[in-house]
């Protein structure tokens, strides 16, 4: 696959379900990328990208964004509170909010930097205990929390289990954002996309059916 057969099948998944061509933010997910790679996307024309780390995405980004105008970088992956500054400065969309330590220390330094990236807020829709996201049941009370800290709440996000069918995870996650008036549905991925489209996904998150198998790390 590549990123016009990509384009070509999330415009299809649109077209089918009676969607705008276009309506579907697609991010390309970066992480564990050789640079090559990434300059590959970029100058086909791709500008909207996603990785797991802070810390790896530090090593790659800044060089990059100078480099071509209208990037767009959106944190996928989970995020330690020591690193949430660092997060805050270089990214435009942190999806992986899920919890009130974390949603406080965004808007405490938000404060401090007069801006804030578009939040999305995680959410553990297969109960899983080794996975990060707020629960379901706890999902509306927390959309109230971070609303009152004034956060620019775009919409929920979540990682189905691997082994199950994701239509109701899908179908969930919307259920919360209607729920809760929220815009943005970030789901979906390599394998799964166009179910997501049919649920209403506004990001999906595709990575090797992009740029091929990574040097290293799972699947996305």
């Amino acid at each position: 696959m590549s990123l016009q057969g990509i384009t070509e099948r999330l415009q299809a998944a649109e077209r089918a379900n009676g969607r705008k061509i276009g309506s579907t933010k697609l991010i390309a997910v970066s992480k564990v990328q050789p640079n090559e790679r990434v300059h590959a996307v970029l100058s086909e024309g791709h500008r909207v990208f996603g990785e797991n780390r802070v810390q790896e995405a530090l090593g790659k980004w800044p060089a990059f964004k100078e480099a071509f105008d209208g990037v767009e970088l959106h944190l996928i992956g989970p995020l330690q509170s020591n690193k949430t500054r660092q997060a805050m400065e270089l990214f435009d969309a942190i999806h992986s909010v899920d919890r009130p330590k974390l949603s406080t220390s965004i808007a405490r330094i938000a404060q401090d930097l007069g801006r804030c990236p578009e939040i999305f807020i995680q959410v553990n829709t297969g109960l899983e205990p080794q996975k990060a996201g707020i629960l379901p049941q706890e999902a509306d009370a927390f959309v109230k929390d971070c609303r009152a800290l004034d956060l620019p709440l775009k919409g929920v996000m979540c990682i189905p289990p691997a082994e199950e069918d994701p239509t109701h995870h899908f179908a969930l996650l919307a259920k919360i954002a209607e729920n809760n008036g929220l815009s943005g549905l970030s789901m979906g991925m390599s394998g799964d996309f166009e179910l997501a489209v049919a649920h209403g996904a506004t990001h999906i998150r595709v990575g090797s059916a992009i740029f091929g198998d990574r040097v290293s790390g799972g699947g996305q």
